[in-house]
């Protein structure tokens, strides 16, 4: 029997790892500049904080969570999604205490169970960004000029930032109640998901994808028109940091993100390039979440970046010539080569050159054709009559020149030919 990935899950190859690792490194450069420290969070949490924290109508939450009891049947739930666990810990090891306003980011898995599709998995990757402990809307900014900045960094374009803004507890209930009754008059129209939405979370109906329910929602009333006036000079605030610094956005009132815990700001960076799943970033305000999840009453924003949806679009935009190789091979013949071409292997790995050598004692030719398939750049060749002479031949495989190296001090000449 032979074995595949299970539906929605994929193996992320040696040839692909590369780009993930530029990914996740000039993520962590730049949430350095930034000020934000690391956290790792337990990727299994109690089902109930992301119930309560992120809405129980919320389709992650009745449709897509991986849950598993526990031996009491306690619910068990691999996260599918990183802002609940940040804030769970930090209420539960008081990070507040030491400073009042804490900047964290994360990057690892999350779980959902959705329909797979390009850049969408049901295991996929986030980098995350927490900014806890400042009610904006200068913090709004800089978390969101931060998440353009890594995005730009990777050498992205054609990308557009949306912006809106969900009110607060103050003003947003008046709108979800002009919402439900324009909606309960086009009851005929909406799809099941929506019909129970309109009742239960209205603001839900604008996540729909189903056709019919978007030209619904798109002569339905916004929230800009029920803005209370502490929300609107938020609003108009963050408009005015952004066009400070010259970071062009548009403004969305159809954009709600799909977590029950944003209030006011939200926003979305969106590509033309990965179909109708068309976000690679997105975020907002939600500032009582800590205070829903047992600590105290603290705003915060945060954004997720999918990596998927990333690394799909750098892969499109690699230079395919630009291929990862060994600085050098050591084609070693002879059983005294063998010998003391090992020694050298392990002094040049360990100045930090990547050598590669064969391991099964083959003939010149097998160990050239190896080279050759590693697309190595240089090729070190050594036998028992090279050892014997102090002459070795080094052959640049690009150039398919050969000179002959002495192999007195060879480490260090070896060094600077690399070099």
């Amino acid at each position: 029997m032979e074995f595949s990935t299970i539906k929605g899950f994929k193996d992320i190859l040696p040839d692909e790892v590369g780009n993930w690792q530029q990914l996740e490194k000039k993520a962590r450069r730049l949430f350095h500049v930034f000020g934000f420290n690391e956290i790792k969070t337990p990727v299994l949490e109690r089902t109930e904080l992301f119930s309560r924290g992120i809405g129980q109508e919320t389709d992650i939450v009745s449709k897509e969570m991986y849950t598993i009891p526990d031996s009491k049947g306690r619910g068990q739930t691999l996260r599918p999604e990183a802002t609940a666990s940040v804030v769970r810990a930090y209420i539960q090891h008081r990070l507040y205490q030491k400073y009042p306003v804490q900047k964290l980011f994360s990057i690892g898995p999350m779980f959902r169970h959705e329909r797979p599709q390009r850049g969408r998995y049901r295991q996929f990757h986030q980098i995350n960004a927490e900014f806890i402990g400042d009610p904006g809307p200068k913090s709004d900014a800089d978390l969101i000029i931060l998440c353009m900045s890594l995005i730009n960094n990777l050498g992205l374009n054609e990308l557009k930032l949306q912006i809106n803004s969900l009110g607060c507890l103050k003003c947003r209930p008046l709108f979800q109640h002009e919402l439900q009754d324009n909606l309960a008059q086009k009851e005929d129209a909406l799809c099941e998901d929506c019909l129970r939405r309109s009742k239960t979370n209205p603001l839900r109906v604008f996540d729909c994808k189903v056709e019919g329910c978007r030209q619904i929602v798109s002569k339905a009333p916004t929230i800009s028109d029920f803005l209370c006036a502490e929300c609107l000079d938020h609003f108009n605030a963050l408009k005015s940091y952004m066009n400070d610094v010259k970071v062009p956005f548009a403004i969305d009132h159809s954009l709600v993100r799909g977590l029950d815990y944003y209030t006011r700001t939200t926003f979305e960076i969106q590509t033309e390039h990965l179909g109708a799943q068309n976000a690679v970033a997105g975020g907002g305000r939600y500032d009582g979440l800590v205070k829903l999840l047992g600590g105290p009453d603290h705003p915060a924003i945060g954004f997720a970046i999918g990596m998927e949806r990333i690394i799909a679009l750098i892969s499109e935009q690699h230079d395919k010539t630009k291929i990862n190789r060994p600085n050098l091979f050591i084609a070693a013949i002879g059983e005294k080569a063998e010998i003391e071409t090992f020694q050298w292997v392990m002094k040049l790995r360990k100045a930090g050159f990547w050598v590669e050598i064969d391991y099964a004692a083959k003939g010149l030719k097998s160990q050239m054709k190896k080279a050759g398939r590693l697309a190595v750049k240089k090729v070190l060749i050594v036998g028992d009559d090279e050892i014997a002479t102090g002459k070795a031949i080094l052959r640049d495989m690009d150039t398919k020149n050969q000179d002959e190296v002495d192999l007195q001090d060879i480490i260090n000449k070896l060094k600077e030919l690399l070099l």
